[in-house]
């Protein structure tokens, strides 16, 4: 299983599981992703603690995955795909709690930044790589991102690709917490709890209302981001890299 699912006291915890490739993502974590967000509204849910098993919350993309040789239409199903966890993410009435230690880089920092918190460990990585290997941004980052952090910081971010450490990207804003190390499920599971236990109408609305401002032109940045996705597969400038 490429994604863990369980559900306690009205909390959702899932788990993206493959760490011994640091959870890159495949397609099939991202479906499995999709599938569980989308579980958790179903089961009724109040709250979805979204985590990493191994080393790291996730990697990014896995580059390393044989290319499957996809036609044009079969890119944009794929990224249109991953957009749509941001969308369920957003839809989901309760609140979503990314808990992130180790990289969140590249796909990973997305699915972060998607969530309503992230409570990042002492050791935790945010990054970009997306350009410096020939990518482009998807889950709707190009709107998410410079909505929390600005323009000008956005365009460095993503630009340059330097990853920033858990203080850094909480004095800039990308996250809410910043505990010690090993600590970040726990403290996210609080949080949780906290908000399962208020009245579920005034929690979706009050979310419903916030999202409904910041994200008026999410979704044409997100069909930007298709176009995008596009052009540089068309282009080849895919280039696999180590750590």
């Amino acid at each position: 299983m490429t994604v863990e699912y369980v559900l306690q006291a009205s909390v959702a915890r899932i788990h993206l599981n493959r760490p011994e490739r640091l959870n890159a993502v495949v397609p099939a974590l991202q479906a499995d992703l999709l599938a569980s967000v989308r579980r958790a509204e179903a089961d009724g849910a109040r709250a979805i603690v979204l985590a990493g098993r191994g080393r790291a919350f996730c990697s990014g993309y896995d580059l390393k995955e044989p290319d499957s040789g996809e036609d044009t239409l079969q890119t944009r199903v794929r990224i249109e795909q991953i957009q749509d966890i941001t969308r369920a993410v957003r839809r989901f009435p309760g609140v979503v709690i990314a808990a992130v230690h180790g990289y969140a880089l590249g796909a990973g920092c997305e699915f972060a930044l998607g969530c309503d918190l992230v409570v990042a460990a002492q050791d935790a990585q945010f990054g970009f790589p997306e350009v410096g290997v020939g990518l482009s941004v998807t889950g709707g980052i190009s709107k998410l991102l410079p909505m929390l952090v600005g323009p000008v910081r956005a365009k460095e971010l993503l630009l340059l690709g330097d990853r920033i450490d858990a203080t850094t990207a909480h004095r800039i804003g990308l996250v809410n917490r910043v505990v010690p190390g090993g600590e970040h499920e726990t403290v996210a599971l609080e949080l949780a709890a906290t908000v399962a236990s208020r009245p579920a109408v005034a929690t979706a609305t009050a979310k419903y209302a916030l999202d409904r401002g910041i994200d008026a032109t999410l979704e044409d940045a997100l069909s930007t981001e298709v176009d995008h996705a596009l052009i540089t597969r068309v282009t080849n400038e895919l280039d696999v890299f180590d750590d």
